[in-house]
């Protein structure tokens, strides 16, 4: 039997029962899939993962299935006041470029070799 107060029933939220957790949105995913997708094309990467946690998002990115990740493209909320919530982590957990702008912190995955003339 429901348990009712003075106003009756209270309602059952299962939204209030399971943890929120951080994700990308459909413009984030947009930005970071259209640098993925030249990746692929141009041959350099080959398969991705996406990791939702409370409190970060992840996108993986492999050069092949069987490997740890090359890339890692994270979303903390937590650091959004401070350095950003959006950051380029390497194989080596070197922080390559952190921001509060996702198109400002892909670019850093976009920079390819130079020729240098000496």
């Amino acid at each position: 039997m429901p348990l009712s107060g003075a106003r009756g029933p209270k309602p059952v939220s299962s939204v209030a029962s399971r943890p929120s957790e951080v994700a990308f949105n459909r413009s984030e995913l947009t930005q970071i899939l259209n640098v993925y997708g030249r990746k692929v094309a141009s041959g350099e990467w080959r398969d991705y993962a996406i990791d939702f946690a409370r409190d970060k998002a992840v996108f993986s990115i492999f050069r092949r299935t069987s490997e740890v990740p090359l890339y890692r493209i994270e979303k903390d909320p937590k650091l959004a006041r401070r350095q950003g919530a959006y950051s380029v982590v390497a194989a080596t957990g070197q922080i390559l470029k952190r921001g509060h702008d996702l198109s400002r912190v892909l670019r850093v995955l976009d920079k390819g070799l130079r020729l240098v003339e000496g």
